[in-house]
């Protein structure tokens, strides 16, 4: 199984590197500090198509998700699955993470077999998390159980759903502002409001109900 590292830490990108070099069935398909930069080099057409693209979340503009289409787009039998290591494990990332189609996330103190177990599961098309992750995913999907179907989405506004669908596809107060060209204030207000009618107390409970709902996909 191919994989391909995007961090700008060098440190880590070599330990990952030395890591790989001990397995029998994961190989380093190449590396880069940035996405730019790996898009550059998967694009190049020199390298085959990686299995597993290891990436660190901070980098910039993952949320998006154009990296991963970009990637997607190199092979349409083969796209690569994206794995997120970061340092930061905060619902925000994680939501925006799997917003730009992640398959896992994980905290990059995770023991080196959880690592490399997470990329032959990833490989394999699974779906792998860190267990503070799951445990918090555990539990907003229990809260869930207990709401009622489409609850809150007709009272809706017209503008809350756009800001709606920003927050389920990772994008911040700051960025729905600049995309709506709302105030900042005036975002949060309607972020207020949202979790009024959907009765949810967070964004990332907002963001699963949003999702469930084809919101944001």
């Amino acid at each position: 199984m191919r994989v391909f590292l995007v961090d700008e830490h060098p440190m880590f990108r070599a330990g990952v590197r030395l890591e790989l070099e001990r397995t029998h069935d994961l190989e380093l398909a190449g590396e880069a500090a940035t996405e730019e930069e790996a898009v550059r080099e998967l694009h190049g057409g020199s390298r085959p198509v990686p299995d597993v693209i290891v990436a660190d979340f901070p980098l910039s503009r993952i949320r998006e998700g154009d990296f991963v289409r970009t990637v997607g787009r190199l092979s349409e039998a083969n796209a690569a699955r994206l794995l997120v290591v970061s340092i930061t494990e905060s619902d925000e990332a994680v939501i925006a993470a799997m917003s730009a189609g992640a398959r896992g996330f994980l905290g990059k103190t995770v023991p080196r077999e959880h690592f490399l177990l997470a990329i032959r599961l990833v490989a394999a098309g699974g779906a792998v998390f860190g267990p503070a992750i799951a445990q918090r995913m555990q539990s907003y999907f229990s809260a869930f159980g207990d709401l009622p179907e489409q609850s809150g989405f007709s009272q809706l506004t017209l503008r809350e759903r756009e800001v709606l669908d920003l927050l389920a596809r990772g994008c911040g107060n700051r960025e729905i502002a600049r995309r709506l060209f709302l105030a900042e204030k005036t975002v949060r207000n309607h972020v207020s409001h949202i979790f009024a009618k959907l009765n949810v107390s967070d964004r990332s409970m907002a963001v699963v109900l949003a999702r469930n709902a084809g919101i944001g996909a």
